[in-house]
């Protein structure tokens, strides 16, 4: 009878151990995953707008504070500036929602900001905007150069014999009249239709096997043009 009940006390302080060795409660906390930055949203200079806010430090250049809203998850800001006239491009860095940059007056540019976290190797950018930095004395601008749209720079398109070049032109003036495009399959295309009045050319015969070159010069009501940068595609 001492050993049976001894065997049921055993059994009892066995199980009894077994049910408490679980220590769910006492698991710690896994730790948080790093979370990838988002995209800033832009704020000044203004899209297509002519930027007069800045300070003027000579008669050719001047000092523009540019700043966006703060994306979430960021460490630092890399602000990507481009002449839009010689196509150069630097970049700027700042741990901060804001950045004043020495700029060339009377001339368009444009700017993103992509968000950079210590933690990822993840990036977001933020949309793409342009605006004229104020010259001196100007009444009237130039129009940006026309950027691409379709078909896209660089790509590689399905086989066919008709393709639509597309663009999409901007004036601070908003006084656009017309635009010129010249096409072809060498690096100085020929002008290909003059005086369009729309931002797409339809029905361009393209072959099969062959690399295109573009270019658009978007010309104002005041005579003033801009040449866009040259674009190309394939066809499969």
């Amino acid at each position: 009878m001492k050993k049976t009940l001894l065997y049921i006390s055993l059994f009892v302080s066995v199980f009894s151990i077994s049910c408490s060795s679980g220590g769910g409660d006492n698991d710690p906390d896994p730790e948080p995953q790093p979370q990838k930055p988002t995209a800033a949203s832009l704020v000044f200079p203004e899209q297509n707008s002519e930027c007069t806010e800045g300070t003027n430090l000579t008669a050719t250049s001047s000092t523009i504070t540019f700043q966006w809203n703060a994306g979430a998850n960021t460490d630092t800001y890399e602000l990507s500036l481009k002449n839009l006239i010689t196509s150069e491009v630097t970049k700027h860095s700042s741990t901060t929602n804001q950045l004043s940059i020495e700029l060339l007056r009377g001339t368009p540019y444009s700017w993103s900001v992509t968000s950079k976290s210590k933690a990822v190797n993840d990036t977001a950018t933020s949309a793409t905007w342009k605006f004229y930095n104020a010259g001196e004395g100007v009444v009237n601008y130039a129009p940006f150069p026309a950027a691409v749209v379709a078909p896209v720079h660089e790509s590689n398109i399905a086989s066919t014999t008709l393709v639509t070049l597309e663009w999409a032109g901007s004036d601070v003036d908003n006084d656009i009249a017309s635009y010129d495009v010249y096409f072809g399959t060498t690096e100085s295309p020929a002008l290909l239709n003059s005086e369009i009045t729309t931002s797409s050319l339809s029905n361009v015969a393209v072959i099969s096997g062959t690399t295109y070159f573009w270019y658009v010069i978007t010309k104002d009501q005041q005579g003033n043009s801009a040449t866009s940068e040259l674009f190309s595609f394939s066809v499969n």
